[in-house]
């Protein structure tokens, strides 16, 4: 029996023809123009990495903000996702921490070890 996969990239970019150019992630011939690629993420200028675009401030926000690294990347419906989800998780938890009193309070006095 004999399987095959068809999401699967190719092994090897087909070959390329005057006006098309291979896709840099899956290898799918694209026009030379493309911008971005139908088949899977590829963007054109996407393939540069984070290191050099951003300061180690922006790198800060990325942590503390959920969804914000995810709307720099251009993910925008992903990261404002994150940021409305946070926000009842955040309250929930400083509500447990805060806002609820312990269940286990001791005793006013100690009244010390009895036999």
């Amino acid at each position: 029996m004999k399987v095959e996969y068809t999401d699967a990239p190719t092994a090897a970019p087909e070959p390329t023809t005057g006006d098309k150019m291979p896709c840099p992630y899956c290898g799918h011939l694209l026009p030379r123009d493309a911008g971005r690629c139908d088949r899977c993420d590829w963007v054109r200028g996407a393939t540069q990495t984070a290191e050099g675009k951003a300061s180690d401030m922006v790198a800060v926000m990325f942590s503390i903000i959920p969804g914000l690294g995810h709307i720099y990347k251009g993910h925008i419906l992903a990261g404002l996702l994150w940021m409305l989800g946070a926000i009842p998780v955040g309250i929930f938890v400083f509500l447990a921490a805060y806002g609820i009193e312990d269940r286990v309070v001791p005793p006013e006095t100690d009244e010390g070890e009895e036999y």
